[in-house]
This record gives C-alpha cells, sequence and structure tokens, in this order.
C-alpha cells in the first residue's frame, strides 16, 4: 500500500516556484538571444541613448538600494551604534548580492563583456570617472565579500578562519566607507559631461554630492524594507537578539533618513537656485520634478519624522517604500528620461520587453540567492558556538526554531 502523501508530490507547485520558473525561461532565451544576436537583438538602443534602463536600474539603482551595506556598517563600528549590530549582516548579504549582480547585469549591456577586467588589469585609464566608478566597484565587491564571509565560515564550522576575518572587521568597515563614498559620488559625476543632454533641473555641478547623499537614505531605507519583508517571510528563523533589537533599528534608521532627506530637498533647492533654473518649474518637466522632490523626498521626511515622534513603525515602512521608490525615480530621471529630453518623442528611448525581462531575471537571482542564504546560515541569528555572551546558567538555548516557538506563543514580545 502506498502510504505517500499526494501533496508532497507536488509541493514543488507552488506559485512563487512556477513563477521563477517562467522567469527562469524567458531569462535563458533572451540571454542566448543577447549573447548570439548582439545588442540589437534585444535592446532598443541606439547612438543616441546607448545606456538604457540595463543601466538605469541594474547599475544606478543597484548601487544606490546596496548603500545599506556601508550605512549599517559604519553606524555600527565606526559611530560605535553597537545597538544596530543585529542589522549589519543582512545589509551586509543584501549590499553584496546588489553589487554582485550589478557586475553580473554590465556582461550584458556591455557589448565585448570579457574586456571588463581590461581598464583595471590591462589598459588603465586613471583620468576617466568611468574607471574610477569600475575600479570602486571592484574594489568594494571584494570588501563586501570578505565581509560576509563570517556567516559563511561559521555555517561551515571553519571557526580559526572565521575569528582572522573578525578581527579585520574594523578596516574592512573603514576601507568599505572610503569606497563608498568615491563611487557613489562619481557615478552622478558621469553626467557633468552631458550639460547639453540632461534636463537642466536634474543637471547641476553638486550632482556627485545629490547622488552620495541620496545613497544615504537609501541605504538607511533598504535595512528598514528587506528588515520588514524579512520579518514576514523569514520570522522563523530569527533569534530573540535580532527581534528584540528590530524595533529600535527602525526607530534609529528613520531618524538618520529623516535628516538625510531633509538635508538632501535643501540641497536640491539650493541647486536649483544658485543656477537660477526657478522658470523650468512651471514646465511639464518643473511638473515632475516638483513630483519627485515633494512627493519622493519631502513627503518620507515627513513621514520618518513622525514615525520617530510617534514611535508609529507602521509608518516607517511605507516611509521606506516611498524612499526607495523616489531613489528609483531620481536615478530613472536623470539617466533615461530627462536624458535626451530636447530630441523628439519618436528619436527618444524605450526599453523593449526583453530588456525589462532580464531586469527581473536578474532581481529574481537576488532573491533566490537571499532567500537561500538567509536560511541556511547565521544571518538573523546569532550562531550557538560564536555567541559574544553564552546563556547564563539555566537558560535555554536560542536558535531559530526555538525563536519560532516563542513567536506563535508570545507574538506580542517580538513587536507583532
Amino acid at each position: 500500500m502506498n502510504t505517500q502523501n499526494p501533496a508532497a508530490k507536488n509541493s514543488l507547485l507552488t506559485p512563487f516556484n512556477v513563477t521563477v520558473g517562467i522567469i527562469f525561461l524567458l531569462g535563458a532565451l533572451i540571454t542566448f538571444l543577447r549573447f548570439t544576436k548582439g545588442l540589437a537583438g534585444v535592446t532598443n538602443l541606439s547612438d543616441n541613448n546607448p545606456w538604457g534602463v540595463w543601466i538605469s536600474f541594474d547599475l544606478m539603482c543597484g548601487v544606490a538600494l546596496a548603500a545599506g551595506g556601508y550605512t549599517t556598517s559604519a553606524a555600527c563600528y565606526v559611530f560605535g551604534l553597537k545597538r544596530y549590530h543585529s542589522a549589519v549582516r543582512p545589509a551586509i548579504l543584501t549590499a553584496f548580492l546588489g553589487y554582485a549582480l550589478v557586475v553580473f547585469a554590465l556582461h550584458y549591456d556591455v557589448g565585448r563583456p570579457w574586456r571588463l577586467p581590461y581598464p583595471i588589469f590591462v589598459q588603465s585609464g586613471t583620468t576617466s570617472v568611468l574607471f574610477e566608478v569600475g575600479l570602486c566597484v571592484f574594489l568594494y565587491l571584494i570588501t563586501l565579500f570578505v565581509e560576509w564571509t563570517p556567516a559563511a565560515l561559521e555555517w561551515l564550522g571553519f571557526r580559526k578562519y572565521r575569528n582572522i576575518i573578525v578581527k579585520g572587521t574594523l578596516a574592512l568597515t573603514i576601507f568599505g566607507v572610503v569606497l563608498s563614498t568615491m563611487h557613489q559620488s562619481s557615478l552622478g559625476a558621469l553626467y557633468l559631461i552631458a550639460p547639453s543632454k540632461l534636463h537642466p533641473l536634474w543637471y547641476s555641478s553638486y550632482i556627485p554630492l545629490f547622488f552620495f547623499i541620496s545613497s544615504i537614505a537609501a541605504g538607511l531605507s533598504m535595512v528598514i524594507f528587506e528588515g520588514t519583508l524579512s520579518h514576514h517571510f523569514l520570522h522563523h528563523k530569527m533569534d530573540r537578539t535580532y527581534q528584540s533589537e528590530h524595533n529600535e533599528v527602525v526607530l534609529g534608521f528613520s531618524k538618520g533618513a529623516a535628516m538625510v532627506l531633509a538635508c538632501y530637498f535643501l540641497l536640491k533647492l539650493v541647486g536649483v537656485a544658485l543656477d537660477n533654473k526657478w522658470h523650468y518649474l512651471l514646465t511639464g518637466y518643473g511638473a515632475w520634478f516638483l513630483v519627485e522632490l515633494l512627493g519622493f523626498v519631502a513627503l518620507p521626511c515627513f513621514l520618518y519624522a513622525i514615525t520617530v515622534r510617534e514611535k508609529n513603525l507602521k509608518l516607517a515602512k511605507y516611509a521606506s517604500i516611498l524612499t526607495v521608490l523616489g531613489i528609483v525615480l531620481n536615478r530613472f530621471n536623470v539617466s533615461w528620461f530627462a536624458f535626451n529630453w530636447q530630441l523628439p518623442a519618436a528619436d527618444r528611448y524605450f526599453p523593449s520587453w526583453m530588456e525589462i525581462a532580464i531586469s527581473i531575471y536578474i532581481v529574481t537571482i537576488g532573491v533566490l540567492f537571499f532567500r537561500f542564504i538567509s536560511t541556511k546560515m547565521p544571518i538573523f541569528y546569532e550562531h550557538p558556538e560564536y555567541r559574544e555572551h553564552a546563556p547564563h546558567e539555566g537558560e535555554e538555548e536560542e536558535g531559530p526554531e526555538f525563536t519560532e516557538h516563542k513567536l506563535h506563543k508570545h507574538p506580542q514580545t517580538f513587536g507583532h
């Protein structure tokens, strides 16, 4: 008699798995077309628009939204805010995967991807801003990988190598912050050479500063946003320490994001005033500029401020979503919507469906890697063998399973 549960046979046919399977099939097909028929076979790129959505979203947005790594580690290790320690590993993992996928996406966008190492190892163009961006991203990706490895080494049981890397945490953090400061701002500096192509409301000699300041807000907001999603889907992998510190992390990062967004808002107004661009605000592009500035900078800043004052964590979630969308909108405006703004509509760029599909494919890869690593390795909990403080006599050992039991039994203890 066959006692096997029929439902177990169909356990893989979940909506999530089916959706991921379809995305991967499309991604594999378009990847084949991209590398057999070239860029022209799958994109709408042209001489007027050589940088499309792969640069706008995968690079510009990807780098900015991965800023949670350097902002969180700097807050914890450089500024000594140890109460945010539980947020460091998830932020580092998100940043590492973000930068890794940025490099992966560049292989689709660059005409000859096998020559990507040339500017660094073969023929360096040290006077190029793009060279500086590439070098910093290359070095920072390595730094993030090293910062992430303690979690992997704990999982594998390599205590000796894990302890060696942990001793260099402060040095790695400082090096990562320096590199991030350089390439986050340099991404904006790339557009300093295009004053006639970028709309005056977005073009400014201060655009490198705008990119850097906004990346800090993006990093803080991504920690809140990612933490919210993780609490919903991965709460069973979180120990009591992570759960108990979560609310303080959200409130602390909300305060920081409110101040950074307020500074960014004022700097954007100063940029308009110094170049006397007020008259552009009365145009269609001016209305779109105000949508970005008021709806995705001023509004989340206000919501973050209320979050801190009222300790309303639900508002922090909405503010983080608005801020993340605002960063995406800003990078799209600079690199796409407001670029080549004087060209006729027929000559303007709009991505093909295959370009969009590849971006979705890359994001899906990132989600799957994050899900795998965070469920297998000590990301949301401390490994029992590597805790800084051993449990007191009589205390019960905590792990993901213990936390899951406590969550179901006393959900209010963990802020749910």
